[in-house]
């Protein structure tokens, strides 16, 4: 490895980075992270921080779980790849896919298709679904729907669903046939409501609206995050997913939900459709299923998927990726979903989830620069910068960065998306780690 100097001298000018221009990374060299243990994470000058990000939302587990590590190193040893296209599979991913089978089986999802991350999820389940009503007659059912503020990855399918145009403009045109309905979002939404469970009829109501716009008979599917996580933790009120699931139902039309964040126990719940009590058609995961610790997803199937494409000599699935059900990656996504029932991380995300919630309520009544703060469901937790409360608007990007660094020097590692703070910490953090970046933010925020 290069020595410190060598790292900080070439730092931002031979890699580009992602969500950001390569321009920035130069002028704003990145944070480099040398180490990390527990839920800390060290940067390359010995500055030592909570990570309340969680690397991105993936590290439930911490830095520190060696039964993952082992098993990694145990099939590196044993067998480091092999593919699991036609004719050939291993013994990792079988054994995976049936834990997997029992682990969603309260989802209504017992098939599994193995893929190497959460855009590539979303990608397989957007391109099953097409597959589906082709398979059943209804070749005309093309077209998605999503949400408006909803995130789902950066391939093209996903980039067209995606409800934010920061990460369509650059790559138009997408996808044609994507449609976005208002998102259940109470501080910002075209109807003016506050009410949550009023602004989630108007937008059910939109969502039916526009069903009838395009006419079912060519909707393929509609894709939902069960709380939106990168679009600003958007939570929904409870009657929102069953009122989706119901009305998806009646118009044919199937239910994908987008647990690249939610699943494993996020939320406080196993999974976000568990928590909402719907049964999807498809679930996409990702992210936690490996703690971070190595690219790898699941796309979770349920009846009317394996109906249609179970003993079907037509059914001939014509996508796959060179690393879907990498042994390596099934070894460890089996002995991370060990680990995570076995500490039931659930309970410690509810609480600890609490505690967050309510730590950045507190931070609201003191900082005039909190325009809004959301979460409340396990461990998502969103902070809305303002510059002005009464008008709403967004806070500039200095303000925001000040907030961002002076975070940093005081404890916490956060990650500012234009005007939202998004926290999304390892879920086996202590009450001593939430106070830790609790006081971090109110240093930063003063500062600002």
């Amino acid at each position: 490895m290069k020595d410190s100097n060598f790292l900080k001298e070439h730092n931002g000018r031979l890699m580009w980075h992602p969500m950001t221009s390569p321009q920035d990374t130069i002028d704003h060299p990145p944070t480099i992270i040398s180490e990390a243990s527990g839920v800390n994470i060290t940067d390359i000058d010995g500055h030592t921080v909570v990570d309340a990000v969680g690397g991105m939302w993936n590290v439930n587990l911490g830095y520190s779980c060696q039964p993952v590590k082992d098993a990694m190193a145990a099939q590196l040893e044993k067998l480091p790849y092999y593919s699991t296209f036609r004719g050939t599979s291993n013994e990792a991913a079988i054994e995976l896919s049936y834990e997997l089978s029992e682990f969603f089986a309260p989802d209504g999802l017992s098939r599994a298709f193995f893929t190497s991350g959460g855009s590539d999820s979303v990608e397989t389940a957007l391109r099953l679904a097409r597959q589906y009503h082709k398979l059943r007659g209804d070749a005309g059912r093309v077209k998605f729907l999503s949400l408006k503020k909803g995130y789902h990855g950066t391939h093209i399918g996903g980039a067209s669903v995606n409800g934010n145009a920061n990460f369509r403009n650059a790559y138009e045109p997408l996808l044609p046939g994507c449609y976005h309905i208002p998102a259940p979002y109470t501080y910002r939404n075209p109807f003016n409501e506050t009410d949550p469970e009023k602004l989630a009829q108007l937008c059910a109501a939109a969502l039916e609206d526009e069903i009838a716009f395009q006419g079912a008979n060519t909707i393929a599917a509609m894709i939902i995050e069960p709380i939106l996580g990168a679009g600003g933790v958007i939570v929904p009120h409870k009657s929102f997913a069953p009122m989706v699931r119901d009305i998806c139902e009646r118009n044919g039309i199937l239910l994908i939900t987008d647990e690249v964040v939610t699943a494993y126990g996020r939320t406080g719940a196993w999974s976000g459709a568990r928590l909402w009590g719907i049964k999807p058609d498809m679930m996409c995961t990702a992210k936690a299923i490996t703690n971070g610790y190595f690219p790898f997803g699941a796309v979770m199937l349920g009846d009317k998927m394996i109906e249609a494409f179970e003993n079907n000599p037509n059914a001939k699935i014509g996508h796959g990726y060179t690393y879907s059900g990498h042994p390596v990656g099934a070894a460890a996504a089996l002995a991370c979903l060990a680990e995570t029932k076995r500490l039931n991380v659930v309970e410690n995300a509810a609480a600890r989830g609490d505690q967050l919630f309510a730590g950045c309520k507190a931070l609201m009544e003191k900082h005039d620069i909190i325009g809004d703060v959301r979460g409340g469901q396990g461990l998502m937790t969103a902070i809305e910068m303002v510059s002005d409360c009464a008008t709403k608007k967004p806070i500039d990007a200095v303000r925001a960065t000040t907030v961002q660094n002076v975070t940093y020097k005081s404890g916490a590692m956060i990650r500012v998306s234009g005007p939202n703070i998004i926290l999304s910490p390892p879920l086996v953090l202590t009450e001593t780690d939430v106070a830790t970046i609790l006081s971090a933010l109110d240093a930063g925020f003063t500062a600002a």
